[in-house]
């Protein structure tokens, strides 16, 4: 060792001993005889429950309470032998008061960005040309300090979570985990963003607009959901979860108000608006007090990027995540870093961010009426402006509006989530299910049937032909041609469905496979007081609010007064649309979409408060299981043109520049590049990660480039466009913000491109290319 070393270790010793020594002297008190001596611990108050502070003994001497409550069973009988930590009101005596253990992770499920028709606005023209952002699942897991007992809640940046996703990836959780986590403990939520590649559904319907089911889509939601929750599994500890809630202003509005004022005029008068405004934030710290990431729930459809829209991108929620976490993740690139922020989907069932409102896109005249049609060109004209200047900006002003609210109620968290771990689950066949409406009559639900108006759309996204909202009778020309080609509904299900007027009674339909699911999963996760609503659809505004005072009511009544309940929607399965009964009558798109009837919200209120009661005295394990839903024996049926060989035009090769960046830029212009591109599938079919374009800036200190954005960025957008003989471009932009720093950079693509190389076979050849530098 060298004299420096030496004097270091021998004052590392010395520091030690000194605070072992001040710890002793510390934690010890005298007796009566004036002897030193350790303290015992005292009985928690409760069982599993730490209790913070000190007590007075019989002896007027103080004892700090026991830390047995913070043990695992395993450990307890050494608990008496831990060191005492003294308690401060700063950050340090959190290990004292963890109460679960917490762990969070993000992983990618983007998937393929390119011919991939994107999952939301059922228009088969919208396919996939591109990536202004990545798609990420977001997975929270928070576990029992004492017990196995755990609750794991995955928000996923896709239009829903569906059927096949669910069952693929509780298949590989069991074959990964066990029975740590199942069916009635993992809850998984889609954002419904509108703009994330389809076909990742196994019922026939679905098929229709994506095109078929395609692998690579589905392998990527599936597997991204997994890794995220891998990753949260990796990294729980120690932690706290605190709980708050705010209003939400200047980011919402009802897109279907005629249906809202069918509701009774009493039950709309207890509430001061027709959407719902609050927000609901779910905190998670570890023991030190270190951040590990929030839930957000809020009422809000993901369209703001509107059906003209051909690049991939997680939409106003996915903005607002994206702000929170390079908040939180200093330094790192987006995408990256240790914290986790999801906003999550709620009842968001006629809630639209196009806060504009309803517009003839021929006249610019007001349509906000019943049917939502224009005088000229119909319905198919009618549509929703947002607060922007382009969706572009309408998406940024919404997913900061959210950002900010959820930013406010993060720092001012203080009531604490403590309690018990509860789960209960069921699956229920929907298309039949009995309902008690009072003492006298009962209901049942109906085989799934969408109505006429589903095929009208929305004011967010217009559908097709000549549909228009509020349709309470057939189209005789329809309703012939569904008839030729689909079949006639039944006189049963046309008497179950009044008044709606049936397009396609989907649960008579089953070739190849049923058009869509009669089992259903209804769930609750309770987390202590609060209780997260899983539900398999699109609530709309008076449909969660009357779900959640039912389950309000029924923990009440059961002993579990003051539950936080949260609707967290398009969880599981995805069954479109719940309205109320009222709302039912008035047959607009949301209506039209209901597809288990009029009755549908009553059955769900009467399956959840099932849930609930179960939950609160503790008998989730006499719940019926219910019958397994299927799965399909189908891997790939897609209509997508196969990869096949590429070529680059004559003299250049892929990655070479067609159109090059200019020599400076200032803030808010745009650099741009055009490269010879490849189809982007291949680099999502061969690559698990990929990031297709990265900034780069120029360092003179190292003399070398350095990575400041990636194509997960919200400043730079990637699109691909295909061209004759195998050949296609990509262009590469950046919209430098304002702020950026001056200084020199260059922009990079990265790509795959398939080469033959006998007459049947082909192989993936990865290449890159680099604009030629440029300053800010």
């Amino acid at each position: 060792f060298s004299r420096l070393e030496v004097i270091l270790v021998v004052c590392l010793v010395l520091m030690i001993a000194l605070t072992v020594a001040l710890l002793v002297l510390h934690f010890l008190t005298k007796n009566a005889n004036g002897k030193w001596s350790h303290p015992s611990p005292s009985k928690p108050s409760a069982p599993g429950r730490a209790q913070g502070g000190f007590q007075v003994k019989e002896d007027g001497a103080l004892s700090h309470s026991s830390l047995a409550s913070f043990v695992p069973d395993s450990a307890h009988s050494r608990a008496t032998d831990l060191p005492f930590v003294a308690l401060t009101d700063s950050k340090d005596d959190m290990a004292e008061e963890a109460k679960y253990l917490v762990g969070v992770g993000r992983a990618d499920c983007t998937g393929p960005v390119a011919q991939v028709p994107l999952m939301g606005y059922a228009n088969p023209e919208q396919v996939g040309g591109g990536l202004l952002s990545r798609l990420y699942s977001r997975a929270f897991i928070v576990a029992d300090l004492e017990d196995s007992r755990r609750v794991v809640f995955v928000s996923a940046d896709i239009g829903m979570v569906s059927q096949r996703v669910r069952l693929e990836v509780l298949k590989k959780l069991r074959s990964k985990y066990g029975e740590l986590y199942r069916q009635d403990n993992v809850i998984l939520s889609g954002t419904h963003t509108h703009s994330g590649p389809g076909g990742y559904f196994q019922y026939t319907l679905f098929w229709i607009t994506s095109k078929g089911l395609v692998r690579p889509a589905l392998s990527s939601i599936v597997n991204g959901i997994v890794k995220s929750i891998d990753i949260a599994h990796e990294s729980m500890k120690r932690g706290r979860l605190f709980i708050n809630r705010g209003t939400v202003e200047n980011s919402q509005i009802n897109r279907s108000p005629f249906s809202y004022l069918k509701n009774p005029e009493s039950e709309r008068n207890r509430y001061s608006s027709n959407t719902d405004k609050e927000m609901v934030v779910l905190k998670m710290i570890d023991e030190d007090g270190h951040e590990l990431g929030l839930i957000s729930w809020f009422a809000v459809h993901p369209v703001s990027m509107n059906n003209s829209n051909h690049l991939v991108n997680s939409d106003n929620v996915g903005y607002a995540s994206y702000l929170f976490e390079q908040e939180k993740n200093k330094g790192m690139l987006p995408g990256e870093g240790s914290f986790v922020a999801a906003f999550a989907s709620s009842n968001l069932g006629d809630v639209s961010p196009n806060t504009r409102g309803p517009f003839c896109a021929n006249t610019g005249e007001s349509c906000d009426n019943p049917q939502s049609t224009c005088p000229v060109g119909g319905a198919a004209m009618c549509m929703a402006k947002g607060p922007g200047k382009d969706m572009f900006e309408s998406t940024r002003i919404i997913g900061q509006n959210i950002y900010l609210k959820a930013k406010e109620l993060y720092e001012k968290a203080s009531q604490e989530v403590t309690g018990a771990l509860s789960s209960a689950h069921q699956w229920v066949n929907m298309s039949d299910v009995s309902v008690e409406l009072n003492a006298t009559h009962t209901v049942k639900t109906c085989k799934p049937a969408l109505g006429h108006s589903f095929a009208a759309g929305t004011i967010d996204g217009v559908g097709a032909f000549n549909f228009s909202q509020g349709t309470v009778e057939g189209d005789p020309f329809w309703d012939q041609i569904r008839d030729q080609l689909l079949g006639e509904p039944s006189n049963e299900t046309k008497a179950c469905h009044k008044p709606k007027p049936i397009l396609f009674s989907t649960g008579e339909m089953t070739w190849p496979h049923p058009w869509h699911p009669d089992i259903v999963d209804v769930q609750i996760a309770a987390i202590g007081s609060l209780a997260i609503l899983a539900v398999p659809g699109e609530f709309t505004t008076m449909s969660g609010r009357r779900l959640r005072e039912a389950v309000q009511s029924e923990f009440d009544s059961h002993g579990t007064p003051g539950m936080n309940v949260v609707i967290a929607g398009l969880c599981n399965v995805y069954t479109h649309y719940i309205t109320t009964y009222e709302e039912y009558q008035v047959q607009r798109y949301e209506a039209a979409s209901t597809i288990y009837g009029p009755h549908t919200l009553s059955a769900y209120i009467q399956l959840y408060k099932g849930l609930a009661k179960a939950i609160a005295l503790n008998a989730t394990q006499g719940l019926p299981r219910g019958p397994e839903p299927p799965l399909f024996n189908v891997t790939t049926v897609t209509l997508l043109p196969s990869l096949s060989a590429e070529s680059a035009p004559a003299g250049k090769t892929f990655g070479d520049v067609l159109e090059g960046v200019r020599q400076e830029y200032r803030e808010t212009e745009v650099a741009e590049v055009t490269f010879v591109g490849a189809n982007p599938r291949n680099s999502a079919e061969n690559v698990t990660e990929h990031n297709f374009l990265t900034v780069e800036r120029y360092s003179n200190i190292s003399s070398s480039w350095r990575v400041v954005l990636n194509d997960a960025s919200w400043d730079t957008r990637f699109y691909w466009s295909k061209g004759s003989r195998g050949q296609s471009n990509v262009r590469v932009e950046w919209h430098i913000p304002a702020g950026t720093e001056p200084g020199v950079y260059r922009l990079r693509y990265f790509g795959h491109y398939k080469k033959r190389v006998s007459l049947l076979h082909t192989i993936t050849v990865p290449f890159e290319g680099s604009s030629a530098a440029f300053r800010i």
